[in-house]
């Protein structure tokens, strides 16, 4: 299997904030469409691997796609673990 060079996507917050993040994966759950990134690994200090960010992927009017942050416990843990089962294989 070759190596693919990571993706990258800015995202800009309600302030105007733009943070950039190592795209993972996209993921199909319970007829509802994820996205999985990482902090590149120069900005994490914890040592502790990669820390993810989930959020939901949503439509505007347009049909355009943006990204929520998922706010219900339940379905954050269960996303999360589908996550975690799709790395563990």
């Amino acid at each position: 299997m070759e190596d693919q060079l990571p993706h990258f996507i800015e995202l800009v917050d309600e302030n105007n904030v733009i943070t950039t993040f190592e795209y993972r994966m996209s993921l199909d759950y319970n007829n509802r469409e994820y996205i999985v990134l990482a902090c590149p690994e120069e900005d994490t200090d914890s040592g502790e691997g990669d820390e993810i960010v989930i959020l939901r992927v949503e439509q505007d009017e347009n049909g355009d796609d943006y990204y929520v942050g998922i706010e219900a416990e339940k379905e954050l843990q269960d996303v999360f673990s589908a996550v975690t089962e799709i790395y563990d294989h």
